[in-house]
């Protein structure tokens, strides 16, 4: 879980300054209750993105890829 974490009372008291800084750096703020995440504010992203943009970050390892896979297929008979 990414994002500064802070109370709902917290919040509640200072939301502009939280909302402004969400703005500022894109990154969110988790809201807790009794210790536990409970809300998330983060950027509006619209829906028209690059898919690119969408995978950027997901792929977590791309060692040899042009080697075969070394797995036996079970083929319909």
């Amino acid at each position: 879980m990414e994002g500064r974490q802070v109370s709902k009372s917290e919040f509640k008291a200072k939301a502009l300054e939280y909302f402004r800084q969400v703005e500022a750096s894109g990154e969110s703020v988790i809201l807790t209750d009794h210790g536990k995440p409970t809300l998330e504010v983060r950027p509006y992203r619209g829906n028209e993105r690059n898919p690119l943009e969408v995978l950027r970050g997901s792929v977590v390892r791309y060692s040899a890829p042009t080697e075969p896979v070394d797995v036996e297929w079970e083929a319909a008979r």
